[in-house]
């Protein structure tokens, strides 16, 4: 086993935390104080190759391996949690379905915008009534002529309603016999008659990314915009969210790796009973332990992605890499608020930030809870 990465993995780390330092960090705060999405730094990923980076470039994209794009998202994450989640939902959830499951057709028609930072894409799975169970869908489309047409609503949508959004992966139930449904996907572009897009504020995290609410009022589209074979929209999106854990467990590293690293700036400059706080041993046991934990987590993560590029099975990886990475970044962030005392809890203070950051790595892309049940299937219970 070899465990260094290759050189370019190395420089593109190298580019991706200098962009991150230089140009994502100084407005993060302000971006998240304001609420504010910025299509600027959007622009500026895609520049960078950052936005379907792991795509061939004959779609647009750089054509590097997947675990490029989690190291690409680990680095915007040790800064700030909001462009990595713009980054992660546009590359896992927006192009992954249509550039693995479309027709060549669809794949030459949508993914060279999406791949510049010109436009961005979304996937339409959670409802209301249908999170964690996603089989609970109630949004539908029945077949009138050559036509599609969808009606329900979709919730907690990113990239979903920003002015860049170009259209939603959707899946809607297309058939129910005996109580059973039949689940296909559809791609729903921006501006088809019948669709709106609403966006959602006031998220404890997050806030500088986009989150929206989708909703289809007779809304139609052609057959032809079917993304994948008809009544396989379940296992399609299923899918997706295996290699979108990956990016999940990605920002929770980023998140533990920033926060662990503010941390021990600051141990090292606060001054307490005549000495910096990094001197005790209780403050050194803490700072020790984040460490090897964030090890051991970039060390999984980062096997579970070798799986992926090496084309073997790694859903029950994906699983215990999100788990363990976003229940990192919990702990390490809040350890790092306890070195922080009193400052930790005030906004002047980035770590405030990660640590209301971390809450949702928890619960999107599959609930810690949901990731225990995939890891017990995966084991035989």
């Amino acid at each position: 086993m070899d465990f260094n990465l290759g050189q370019e993995h190395e420089m593109l780390r190298h580019m991706v935390r200098e962009f991150a330092e230089k140009i994502i960090k100084p407005i993060a705060p302000e971006l998240d104080e304001k609420e504010t999405f910025s299509e600027e730094l959007t622009h500026k990923m895609g520049e960078l190759g950052l936005l379907g980076i792991y795509l061939p470039q004959k779609y647009g994209g750089a054509g590097m391996d997947y675990l490029a794009y989690i190291i690409a998202v680990e680095e915007i994450a040790r800064v700030d949690g909001s462009q990595a989640a713009t980054l992660a939902a546009h590359n896992s959830l927006g192009i992954g379905p249509i550039y693995n499951y479309g027709t060549e057709e669809q794949k030459l028609k949508y993914l060279p915008p999406l791949c510049t930072g010109a436009a961005l894409w979304s996937f339409g799975l959670t409802e209301p009534g249908a999170g964690s169970d996603s089989r609970a869908s109630k949004t539908t489309a029945k077949t009138v002529g050559d036509q599609w047409v969808i009606n329900g609503s979709k919730i907690f949508i990113t990239n979903g309603s920003v002015a860049l959004n170009r259209g939603t992966t959707v899946q809607a139930v297309t058939n129910e016999v005996n109580g059973r449904k039949e689940f296909t996907t559809i791609i729903v572009e921006k501006d088809t008659p019948g669709f709106t897009q609403q966006a959602m504020h006031g998220k404890m995290m997050w806030r500088a990314s986009d989150t929206a609410q989708l909703f289809f009022d007779d809304c139609r589209v052609p057959k032809n915009n079917t993304l994948g074979p008809v009544g396989e929209g379940s296992k399609i999106m299923l899918r997706t969210l295996d290699a979108g854990r990956l990016s999940i467990a990605a920002m929770g590293l980023g998140c533990a790796q920033g926060a662990f690293e503010m941390a021990m700036t600051y141990a090292q400059e606060r001054q307490q009973f005549g000495s910096p706080i990094s001197k005790f041993q209780n403050t050194q046991f803490k700072l020790a332990d984040m460490a090897m934990k964030i090890e051991l987590a970039r060390t999984f993560l980062y096997k579970a992605c070798w799986l992926k590029d090496t084309s073997q099975s790694f859903t029950k990886e994906a699983a215990m890499a999100k788990l363990y990475c976003s229940e990192i970044a919990k702990e390490v962030a809040d350890t790092a608020v306890q070195i922080h005392g009193g400052y930790g809890l005030m906004k002047e203070y980035n770590i405030e930030r990660f640590y209301r950051d971390q809450r949702l790595l928890q619960i999107g892309e599959g609930t810690s809870e949901v990731q225990h049940m995939v890891i017990a299937k995966h084991i035989g219970l």
